[in-house]
């Protein structure tokens, strides 16, 4: 199986008591299946994977795996910092009948995660992981960066298939690409360096902008595999103040109101996290309210 296109990283939604709000999580589902989106990963960075407890995540395994579309990749986001959890969490998502699972870098004991501790970790969880294991690099929530040699190294395991690569660094991409084999896929994370990374060969990406602007990148993706880099370029230009103050400056948080405001459900995040502000909630107003205007006048031909 090759793993490309535009995937959503999903988020986590909860009613005002703080729990699962299942059945918002399946609307949204519901209208992203009428979406091109290639698929989606549940339970990762932008899920708050780390503010859910595994109960939870199986839930939301479990109705993502029930109501995703036929055809949809279904991503597991599996990785903790504990190589025998991580390897059991993997082998949950295969009795789900997933197609992946997105492995983060281990990160607690980070003076003691060398790459060779972190290689350890990957090839035991890739030994014993019935579905293929994608890498997950963000380094900046984990504090861990990786080199592109090192991945090459990696995927040499037959079960080790791809990255996500979200530090946003284009030219890391360009040598991870690079280095591997042509079957393995890079997937990049930042939306703002999406068209220069399938410029160099990206198989696509993971990304939290497409939890409310989906179609935009869909293009972006689909221009740029037809060689229309003129549209692509335009398009990636009108998502840039998207990506740099929402997804990339507010986070989940800014995501879940950029959903609201796009009608689909946000909501608030889990605590420790903070609501938006009225300032920053005008910030995502009026930046969305640009993309989708600059979007609208590349549909009428119109250079924005």
């Amino acid at each position: 199986m090759r793993f490309e296109g535009i995937l959503a990283a999903l988020t986590t939604p909860f009613a005002s008591d703080g729990s699962l709000a299942l059945d918002k999580f399946r609307e949204n589902l519901a209208r992203y299946n009428r979406t091109h989106l290639r698929g989606y990963v549940v339970v990762g960075s932008t899920g708050e994977s780390v503010l859910l407890s595994f109960d939870e995540i199986d839930r939301l395994w479990n109705m993502a795996r029930e109501f995703a579309a036929p055809g949809k990749l279904l991503i597991a986001g599996a990785g903790v910092d504990s190589t025998s959890e991580t390897i059991a969490r993997a082998r949950r998502a295969a009795e789900l009948a997933y197609d992946a699972v997105l492995i983060k870098t281990p990160h607690y004991f980070k003076p003691l995660l060398t790459p060779a501790a972190l290689e350890r970790h990957y090839l035991a969880v890739a030994d014993a992981s019935p579905l293929p294991l994608l890498i997950y690099s963000i380094p900046q929530y984990t504090g861990i960066s990786i080199t592109a040699d090192w991945v090459a190294r990696l995927a040499e395991h037959p079960n080790i298939v791809g990255i996500k690569e979200s530090s946003g660094n284009v030219q890391l991409v360009s040598e991870i690409i690079h280095h591997c084999p042509p079957e393995f896929s890079t997937l990049v994370g930042s939306s703002g360096t999406l068209f220069p990374s399938l410029l160099l060969g990206a198989a696509g990406g993971i990304l939290a902008l497409a939890c409310f602007l989906p179609e935009p990148a869909i293009e972006i993706y689909e221009a740029t595999r037809a060689g229309d880099a003129a549209r692509a370029s335009r398009l990636q230009f009108a998502l840039l103040s998207a990506s740099r103050k929402i997804t990339g400056e507010l986070g989940a948080t800014g995501v879940k109101y950029a959903m609201d405001c796009a009608g689909y459900y946000g909501g608030n995040p889990r605590p420790p996290l903070l609501p938006l502000t009225e300032a920053q909630k005008k910030t995502v107003e009026a930046v969305l309210a640009e993309s989708i205007a600059r979007q609208k006048l590349d549909h009428l031909g119109v250079a924005g």
